[in-house]
């Protein structure tokens, strides 16, 4: 399974200049199935020798039955092309063209309400399912690897990065999604994180966020409630100034909202784990897949009963043939757990006859909202949240 774009996807490019042509002919050689181009001024060639050009969307569709459309027109044409595609009954657009006016953006974002199509962008790399050899979009194609990681990302360059620390680690990808960096597109990173929820093929979820409004604490909220998966972040634009624009429209501090540290803050307390740097992406989803990381915010009257259980117990009430911990999975500091919480104190509550957590770990991690169980893959089928609450309520 995949998300967006697969094995079904009948894909039509609109904007074939020089550029357009080039990242088009890559898709192509991935293997995704380009059945259309649309130029007013070339209908009835052909590009490549192989693909039918027409003049406008509409008529593209009805003698092909495209169902992606793939957009590299000017920014100053970009809306009107976005607005052609979904007039045409488009299903999915995904506009890569960088540049298109925020009032473009307002206009069209208001238009595709109710349509029926999804927009992904504009100022994105699109996306691509390796499992199926589609790709849709700019991304390279050769980094890439089939497998059960879903990435979701602001940023494209960022996106490469995280893909390829993954496929060197042999982790493989389910779909990557680059929704885009400017302030208005058609994709939020929460639309996305609802179709990896459903997603059965995806285990977990790379999501890669960046300064600038409140998309990251809006995923923050659906990670916490709804998505059932772990999720591995990083947010860039930590030394960012405040009140300048980094690279995207978007990425501009405004407020305290738009702060990386507070989107940090409400992943960690939704229970994702944070790759402090872009450069521990991979070893840190490396880590959350070697071990089931089970995750649970705590409220503020559990805290103290979690922390009364990590306190160290006298040396003569230590149970005898304390069971094995396994280390911290990798991308796990061991400063997240205080100095005076040693790994006995926490080898002391496995002890106390919950044989079901003999082979795993427990950290509370800082700022004590979290409270996070790793264990071995083989007891992932059988465990889920609600064990945790006997740890908490002993």
């Amino acid at each position: 399974m995949s998300v967006l774009v697969d094995g079904n996807t009948r894909l039509l490019v609109q904007g074939l200049g020089r550029e357009g042509s080039y990242h088009a002919s890559a898709c192509r050689a991935y293997g995704t199935n380009m059945v259309a181009g649309v130029h007013p001024n070339r209908p009835g060639m052909q590009f490549e020798d192989a693909v039918p050009y027409f003049e406008t969307v509409k008529d593209a569709i009805a003698e092909t039955q495209a169902n992606v459309g793939l957009i590299f027109v000017p920014a100053p044409s970009a809306a009107d092309a976005i607005i052609e595609q979904v007039d045409a009954g488009m299903p999915l657009v995904i506009c890569i063209s960088e540049g298109v006016p925020v009032q473009d953006m307002v206009k069209v974002r208001a238009y595709i309400e109710g349509s029926g199509s999804r927009l992904i962008g504009p100022n994105c790399p699109g996306l691509i399912t390796p499992g199926t050899k589609t790709k849709v979009g700019i991304m390279p194609g050769a980094i890439h690897k089939h497998g059960k990681v879903g990435v979701v990302s602001r940023s494209g360059t960022l996106t490469y990065e995280a893909v390829d620390q993954l496929t060197t680690r042999g982790i493989g990808q389910s779909s990557v999604v680059g929704i885009g960096g400017d302030p208005i597109n058609g994709t939020t990173f929460v639309d996305v994180l609802e179709l990896f929820a459903a997603d059965d093929e995806t285990e977990a979820v790379v999501l890669l966020g960046e300064i600038g409004g409140t998309r990251e604490q809006e995923a923050a909220e659906f990670i916490a409630d709804k998505l059932g998966k772990p999720v591995v972040s990083t947010i860039v634009g930590q030394s960012a100034p405040p009140g300048r624009r980094m690279g995207h429209a978007g990425a501009i501090v405004t407020g305290p909202s738009a702060l990386a540290s507070n989107k940090i803050a409400a992943l960690r307390e939704a229970g994702a784990h944070i790759a402090e740097t872009p450069a521990d992406i991979g070893e840190v989803m490396a880590g959350v897949l070697a071990g089931e990381f089970l995750s649970c915010p705590l409220f503020p009257w559990e805290r103290a009963r979690v922390r009364s259980l990590f306190r160290r117990p006298a040396a003569s009430a230590r149970t005898p043939g304390t069971p094995h911990l396994n280390p911290l999975p990798k991308g796990v500091e061991a400063g997240h757990l205080p100095s005076k919480w040693t790994r006995s104190a926490i080898a002391s509550i496995f002890a106390s006859g919950r044989s079901a957590f003999d082979a795993g770990s427990i950290a509370l991690v800082k700022p004590w909202r979290i409270l996070i169980v790793f264990m071995p893959r083989a007891f992932a089928g059988t465990m889920s949240l609600p064990v945790l609450s006997p740890i908490m309520t002993a």
